[in-house]
């Protein structure tokens, strides 16, 4: 995998809280660190690593180019922007955070950007968030299959996605799950806490494992240091090929974010 397989998300954490809670990552060992335009806080997350005193070469930090700067003449100044805001010359990697609505601006216009802020240094790599197959399929047609490193989508035991991910996977493109543990509705379920007593585990450890073994990249967040510790720990758990199919067991196209206007029309 070109991307970490374990990373930091910090989506709805803003001003001291994700300043906190990225500088408690990065102290317990986190390298890669997810943020995006929208989330409002890439000066916050670039202010804790500043201060966090670790390398930039060690770490790995993406954003994502909301709707409004997808094109051509907006692209390249937005993310232009997120590097000042992040105190950093250039990200590790770049996603279109969601697609254009209604195709105002054309896949292929993005991924052009995108490919040309790469020619530039501004980004190591480049890819796609809540892309469908559909969306994929134009991505690939514009910039080739190569050239993206990841389709960043919700993926949880209760949202397995396979149809993207099946596609993703035939071409060579990884992907990130986001909302792995479904707003924490998972971490309750009596299947994935049965497996995590038998494993002497945490209930979080057990779904981000799931995911990570199905070649995943996962990217929990918290704001409590002793969840940040514990999933860390995930890395280090192998769940059975019966525990596996347990969870797999558990889809049932449970999705959660499919913001009105922005969302495509899913797989």
């Amino acid at each position: 995998m070109s991307i970490p397989a374990f990373g930091l998300g910090t989506f709805r954490l803003q001003d001291q809280v994700v300043i906190d809670s990225v500088s408690t990552a990065l102290e317990l060992g986190y390298r890669a660190i997810d943020t995006a335009q929208i989330y409002e806080n890439e000066a916050a997350v670039g202010q804790a690593i500043a201060a966090s005193g670790v390398k930039r070469e060690e770490l790995f930090i993406t954003t994502k180019i909301w709707i409004a700067n997808l094109g051509k003449d907006q692209l390249i100044p937005s993310l232009q922007e997120s590097l000042k805001k992040l105190q950093t010359s250039y990200v590790d990697l770049t996603l279109i955070h969601w697609p254009s609505p209604n195709d105002e601006v054309s896949v292929a216009e993005s991924m052009a950007e995108l490919v040309k802020a790469k020619e530039l240094g501004l980004t190591r790599q480049i890819g796609i968030s809540n892309f469908t197959v559909e969306l994929m399929q134009r991505a690939i047609d514009a910039v080739g299959a190569d050239a993206i490193a990841t389709n960043q989508i919700e993926l949880s035991p209760y949202l397995q996605n396979r149809q993207v991910v099946e596609f993703a996977q035939q071409h060579g493109i990884a992907i990130t799950s986001y909302m792995t543990l479904a707003y924490g509705k998972a971490l309750q379920d009596e299947v994935i806490n049965n497996i995590a007593k038998r494993r002497d585990v945490t209930a979080a450890q057990v779904i981000l494992a799931w995911a990570m073994q199905l070649g995943y990249a996962v990217i929990p967040s918290s704001t409590k240091r002793e969840n940040l510790a514990s999933n860390l720990l995930a890395q280090q758990l192998t769940l059975s090929e019966d525990e596996m199919a347990e969870i797999a067991a558990l889809e049932c196209n449970g999705r959660l974010v499919s913001p009105e206007g922005l969302a495509p029309n899913w797989d």
